[in-house]
């Protein structure tokens, strides 16, 4: 079974880097972007999710690394 894009069925455009709580959901446990495999977003999705996650680790809001 296919998993479908959390992004496509909320409708979002634009993912904002400051919602750390959403971007969260697709880190793994060693703050490392997960694949589209694992979570079921779309490319298009993808490549703004991981836009947004490395604007929010340039900011501080996320880390680069858990220790």
């Amino acid at each position: 079974m296919q998993k479908s894009c959390y992004f496509c069925t909320e409708n979002t455009d634009f993912i904002d880097f400051k919602n750390i709580e959403i971007l969260r959901n697709f880190l793994s446990g060693q703050a490392k972007i997960l694949p589209p495999r694992r979570t079921g977003t779309c490319q298009r999705h993808q490549r703004i999710l991981a836009t947004a996650i490395k604007r929010a680790r340039f900011m501080a809001l996320l880390p680069f690394t858990n220790k």
